[in-house]
């Protein structure tokens, strides 16, 4: 089947067009026409296949059929929620693709910048929100936001959203919208605790649709660990960039420091990386991101508070750098590349001290990582650089000490 063949506005269809659109993936051709009957949604699958256009194209085409009937403005109709500042300017930016020739218009509240613009959008007349919990309530008590007329909730990357604490704040929004909704659940992952309160959240007669849940991580990715000394990562890390000159890289570490510590061990090699992590503000993790997704800089170090938001297509590699806490990040770390048709390789680094980390993980896989074999021959050529460069070290500062001893002979002269 493809998208022409749906019976879609013929405005929706140029959209789609434009973005390439031929066919529908898997979550899109059993998302869509339950979320056009106006079905709540339960919907699990693998990140990079599609969801956001799996609601977003729903949603434009009946909000843009029911705007064409009416006279003047009616407010807000569909609020999607998104646990990050990256993601929801990246769901903002799909919606409006999609809505590009209809009069369909959208907005992101986010926190981190000035709420004003935000405000003026509001003011304007504005059919979809996209916004993250902080701003969205600081926006509705202020009485910018108006709740009353929404008729679409939808929350995004929402396994995240609720290991983050906000399931209070989601269940104080649901009392402020009409109770005659429709509620679309989209997730990577889920598990008993998250499936029960995404239960709470949408009616008895929910549509569960679960894409490949033996397997979370996608067919084309291709995954595998190398077995490395804490210390000697950053050596790895810099082979693995070298040999892939051409490539998009995005490397995630542990923590805020560990992300700094290890872009300017690259950039003492004299490879450039940027950074993105919780410490950054907005502007600046704008800035970041246009940088990387423009190939101005193709190492991108980052940690998992912003990974759900970086929607970059064309990333070749992924690097976990350090194994993620929580075994079910892996999944949305890796899933960064490989994303619709493309393919993408996922490489992790584990240090022994990590192993029981890695176990947690192939446990959720159900499935074990491919091990990448390293012989001591190998495993020290990437070392050998290093010894190389204190050596030259080493040589320069005995050049500079028999210069010295020349300089004072010569004075003693």
């Amino acid at each position: 089947m493809k998208f022409t063949d749906y019976q879609f506005d013929p405005k929706i269809k140029k959209g789609l067009e434009q973005l390439g659109f031929q066919r529908p993936t898997d979550i899109q051709y059993k998302s869509i026409p339950n979320i056009l009957k106006g079905e709540d949604l339960l919907a699990i699958a693998q990140t990079g296949t599609g969801k956001t256009a799996a609601f977003a194209i729903p949603i434009i085409d009946m909000l843009y059929r029911k705007k064409q009937n009416q006279r003047r403005p009616d407010g807000v109709k569909c609020l999607v929620l998104a646990p990050t500042h990256e993601l929801a300017n990246q769901l903002n930016g799909v919606f409006k693709q999609i809505a590009q020739f209809t009069n369909i218009k959208t907005t992101a509240l986010i926190g981190g910048v000035d709420q004003d613009p935000q405000i003026s959008q509001l003011n304007k007349g504005v059919d979809i929100v996209i916004a993250t919990p902080g701003r969205m309530f600081d926006l509705i008590s202020q009485g910018h936001l108006l709740t009353h007329r929404i008729e679409i909730l939808v929350l995004d990357e929402a396994d995240h959203m609720l290991d983050l604490g906000f399931i209070k704040d989601i269940r104080d929004l649901i009392r402020k919208l009409p109770k005659r909704r429709q509620t679309l659940f989209f997730s990577a992952t889920i598990n008993n605790k998250i499936k029960k309160i995404a239960y709470s959240l949408v009616n008895q007669q929910a549509i569960r649709i679960q894409l490949s849940p033996k397997d979370p991580v996608a067919k084309n990715i291709d995954h595998s660990v190398v077995f490395v000394e804490m210390d000697h990562k950053r050596f790895f890390l810099e082979r693995v960039i070298n040999e892939n000159p051409e490539s998009k890289i995005l490397v995630f570490v542990r923590t805020k420091v560990r992300a700094e510590r290890v872009a300017k061990a690259m950039q003492r090699v004299n490879i450039p990386a940027l950074t993105i992590h919780g410490d950054k503000d907005q502007s600046d993790r704008s800035k970041v991101l246009r940088e990387f997704r423009n190939g101005k800089t193709n190492v991108l170090i980052a940690t998992d508070v912003t990974a759900r938001g970086i929607d970059i297509p064309d990333i070749e590699i992924v690097i976990n750098y350090d194994l993620p806490e929580e075994a079910e990040n892996y999944v949305h770390r890796v899933g960064r590349t490989g994303r619709g048709e493309r393919r993408g390789d996922a490489y992790s680094f584990c240090a022994p001290e990590e192993q029981d980390t890695l176990d947690q993980i192939q446990t959720f896989l159900d499935k074990e990582i491919k091990v990448l074999e390293l012989n001591k021959a190998e495993y020290d050529d990437t070392l050998k650089i290093e010894r190389e460069r204190k050596n030259d070290y080493q040589a320069l500062m005995e050049e500079i000490e028999e210069l010295e001893k020349r300089k004072k002979k010569k004075r003693k002269k």
